[in-house]
């Protein structure tokens, strides 16, 4: 079995895969401060809750886009599985041409959504991740990742209201009936709702403008993208496991 970790800001996802199924996967919070016994000790019980030993895992791969965390998830995986990791960085088989002024400074979760984006649904495609930043990736029908589009995040916008201001609370994320709200909590819904679901629009038109494209295939991934993709026409689909299925294909790439 494979172990695929995608180390985000906010999050670390795991996933486990039987062959080229997805079998389990789960969600814990990102923290420079737990060490690698701790990230160790709650993932082997998550993963017997599932049902799957230790001695399954065969190979691990994971992406990461907080630098200080690298080593601690090396050790955890070398100390409870006896596995060095595969890690998505420079020097790695990932098909993808990036077509950046640095390409160094791309991070591992863009390249792993651009890979996996473009082996599942072709291209020319944009993946829209609504994680803790919201990030545009363009990628071509040549696997060439042009650029990328960086936006504030969802929650981070929501709660930078809440802590920044003195009578805004945090409200949960579900668009309301209405764009006028008669209520704190209906404002909010709506200015963040709606709002992102504008910024995603006219960031997706000017993106097929400057490609000089009528249409282009839209893919949203990251907890809020189904919310996203109910206000905006232009998102084809959603897709949750994108980045979990990047980390499967770039690892048997370099197995």
């Amino acid at each position: 079995m494979l172990l695929a970790i995608d180390l985000g800001n906010t999050n670390i996802k795991y996933g486990v895969f039987d062959g080229d199924k997805l079998v389990a996967s789960f969600r814990v919070s990102s923290r420079i401060s737990r060490t690698a016994d701790e990230y160790g000790s709650v993932l082997v019980g998550l993963l017997s809750d599932k049902d799957i030993k230790k001695s399954d895992i065969d190979g691990i791969i994971f992406s990461s886009v907080i630098p200080a965390l690298n080593y601690t998830i090396c050790h955890m995986c070398e100390y409870f599985f006896g596995i060095s990791p595969i890690i998505v960085g420079p020097g790695i088989k990932t098909g993808l041409n990036i077509k950046a002024e640095n390409p160094r400074e791309v991070g591992a979760d863009i390249i792993v959504n651009s890979v996996s984006a473009f082996n599942k649904y072709g291209g020319p495609i944009v993946v829209i991740d609504f994680g803790t930043a919201t990030t545009f990736d363009v990628i071509t029908e040549k696997c060439e990742l042009l650029g990328v589009v960086i936006a504030p995040g969802i929650k981070t916008s929501l709660e930078g209201l809440a802590t920044k201001t003195a009578q805004l609370p945090m409200v949960e994320l579900d668009a309301p009936k209405t764009v006028i709200g008669r209520n704190t909590k209906h404002c909010m819904q709506a200015g963040i709702i709606f709002g992102f679901a504008g910024l995603v629009e006219n960031i997706l038109k000017r993106i097929k403008k400057e490609l000089g494209l009528d249409e282009i295939k839209v893919v949203a991934t990251g907890g809020l993208g189904e919310i996203i993709a109910k206000e905006v026409k232009l998102i084809n689909l959603v897709d949750r496991t994108l980045t979990l299925d990047g980390l499967k294909i770039i690892y048997e790439l370099n197995k």
